[in-house]
């Protein structure tokens, strides 16, 4: 597994975002599409969904793990 540093970070976030270049420094943003390098739609919509499953697994016990493939 490779750690790639960010600077002025030392955790991870996750939050909407259309626009990789413009809104994320580091962190994840989950999209329902795909709509060009570095761009997605429907932000919002797809963190929405994420919290749900992930905040249900939480208040079930459930171990919750994040894999990033490229």
């Amino acid at each position: 597994m490779e750690l790639v540093a960010v600077k002025n970070r030392s955790l991870i976030l996750i939050h909407p975002a259309n626009n990789a270049l413009q809104e994320l420094n580091g962190c994840i943003a989950p999209v329902t599409k795909l709509s060009g390098p570095g761009l997605g739609l429907e932000s919002r919509k797809a963190f929405a969904k994420l919290k749900r499953l992930v905040y249900g697994a939480l208040d079930s016990a459930e171990k919750v793990k994040i894999i990033i493939q490229s």
